[in-house]
């Protein structure tokens, strides 16, 4: 399988080679967006082996993720791996989530901050599970991290999804990824991993507060359009089957790989 893993970047000098690197170490293709940064980002790259595309204005890290995904897909890969330049995510992790992801041909895998979520500042905490609550009503099942960055794509997922979910923007896009991807019963299974932030990091470009507010009201959109959606309601909040399975469940709570049911 060949794999491509796709890092939007705005602003994120103190972090970005050291993460690049990382990632090198696991997968040969790392493509990097740089997003109008105006600070050294550019500069911290440039002895990189990593792809390295830039905006010429800020455009968001939806168009970002866009980019690098319209990249990604001309070299004829067969999945994408994205993760944040800002250090939250361990590169060391993407051995598991390729493993996890395999174990689930054609679904999305989510790095799922679980593991020390007391590390992680409590509006944030409050803002993520809110997130959760909406996304998983209008997906139709229970989405452990809606919010994490750090994810397994299937290629063919975005050949027909680009034009649906082209016009989101910012943190809204990849919630609504999730959202048209349930629709075609494209599902996402979660892997927990450790919840990094680091004392000295630069301050989040998610606005727990206005982000939030955008994907709450993407979402009511998409409901009201589908009269509330009651059933994807009661199998988020587990009152029905999770269309997932049973042991995909299990196997959430218990960061195992799951197996592909039958």
């Amino acid at each position: 399988m060949k794999i491509a893993v796709v890092i939007p970047a705005y602003n994120e000098t103190k972090t970005i080679a050291d993460v690049v690197q990382r990632t090198l170490n696991f997968i040969d293709l790392v493509v990097v967006v740089n997003d109008c940064s105006v600070d050294d980002t550019a500069a911290q790259l440039q002895d990189s082996t990593a792809v390295v595309l830039n905006n010429e204005q800020n455009l968001g890290k939806a168009a970002a993720l866009i980019k690098g995904f319209e990249y990604a897909m001309s070299q004829g890969v067969d999945a994408v791996i994205t993760l944040d330049g800002d250090g939250q995510h361990k590169p060391e992790e993407i051995p598991r989530l390729i493993e996890f992801a395999a174990a689930n041909p054609g679904a999305i895998g989510i790095a799922a901050r679980r593991k020390n979520r007391s590390a992680a500042p409590p509006m944030r905490r409050f803002a993520n599970a809110f997130a959760d609550f909406w996304i998983s009503w209008a997906s139709g099942y229970p989405i452990a991290d809606s919010q994490s960055g750090f994810r397994f794509y299937p290629v063919v997922l975005f050949e027909s999804e680009f034009e649906v979910v082209s016009g989101a923007q910012g943190f809204v896009f990849e919630s609504k990824i999730l959202i048209e991807a349930a629709k075609r019963k494209i599902y996402s299974h979660s892997l927990p991993v450790d919840t990094i932030y680091r004392e000295n990091a630069r301050a989040s470009h998610y606005r727990p507060f206005n982000d939030t507010a955008k994907i709450v009201i993407m979402v009511a959109a998409q409901l009201f359009r589908r009269g509330m959606y009651p059933i994807g309601l009661l199998r988020a909040i587990r009152w029905l089957p999770d269309p997932r399975g049973y042991s995909a469940l299990e196997s959430v709570k218990k960061g195992r790989p799951i197996k592909k049911q039958n």
